[in-house]
């Protein structure tokens, strides 16, 4: 498990060289449409396949599953869920908000998570029992602050109602609260564990997106919903975490307003 976690953290640090050569040549990117409001760029495609060659390498019976290419079934009971760019709509509109993120799943829970932002040179790493860390330095959550104390990061997407979205954000207002949305949900999740953003709420989102920074959190001290890793990677599912003093409103949040 050292070997995957200090691979993980150099194959997301090279990932992530890889994706701000191609953020600061942007005018020349080849971008794809997949949807409202989603999209995909040529640095997504390159990042991923450089990201699964970089683990076949390493670990060749190890499972893949990644956002932009197939499944890699696992031999070896272990594996590596990954996002090459988490917040595309910002990278491809220059706004330097987007990360690199790997989680590693073993018997159904996260064992390890990496965020890399590489804009800012920002490693976040977690290991199941091991604690959390920020380049290097453990990192904790805001246990202590409610909700009126800070900011809380708030998710949509086209898979899920924009009601919902919006009943969120007015019952985060109506309990003294502030709601931000930086468009990448793994980058949220990440300063949530780092203590910058109180929690973080969301109806739906992908493995991919998730898986890493529920870990970071758990580990920095926060709470998360108890979930199925696998059940996650099949069909994703939503995100409740935060610090112990918002985790039970956001709670109570997400049960009125998610149908």
């Amino acid at each position: 498990m050292n070997n995957r976690s200090q691979a993980a953290v150099e194959i997301a640090r090279i990932g992530g060289e890889l994706a701000l050569e191609y953020y600061r040549r942007l005018g020349s990117l080849v971008i794809e449409d997949k949807g409202p409001q989603d999209f995909v760029s040529e640095a997504d495609k390159a990042v991923e396949t450089h990201i699964r060659n970089m683990i076949i390498a390493a670990f060749p019976d190890d499972g893949i599953v990644g956002e932009e290419d197939a499944p890699k079934p696992s031999s070896t009971g272990y594996t590596w869920v990954i996002d090459p760019i988490d917040g595309t709509t910002n990278f491809i509109s220059g706004i330097p908000a987007w990360t690199v993120v790997l989680a590693v799943v073993f018997e159904d829970k996260t064992q390890i998570g990496v965020i890399f932002d590489p804009v800012h040179n920002e490693m976040f790493v977690a290991n199941r029992g091991a604690g959390a860390t920020l380049n290097g330095a453990p990192m904790a959550c805001a246990s202590d602050a409610p909700i009126t104390r800070g900011t809380v990061g708030t998710g949509y997407s086209s898979r899920i109602s924009a009601q919902a979205s919006a009943d969120v954000v007015l019952a985060i207002l109506e309990k003294g609260g502030v709601f931000h949305r930086n468009a990448s949900g793994a980058l949220s999740l990440a300063y949530v564990a780092s203590g910058r953003l109180l929690g973080y709420i969301e109806e739906h989102m992908n493995a991919w997106d998730c898986l890493a920074g529920q870990l970071l959190i758990a580990e920095a001290g926060g709470q998360i919903e108890d979930q199925s890793a696998n059940q996650m990677i099949a069909q994703g599912g939503r995100v409740i975490a935060g610090g112990n003093a918002v985790f039970d409103d956001l709670l109570k949040i997400a049960d009125t307003t998610y149908k």
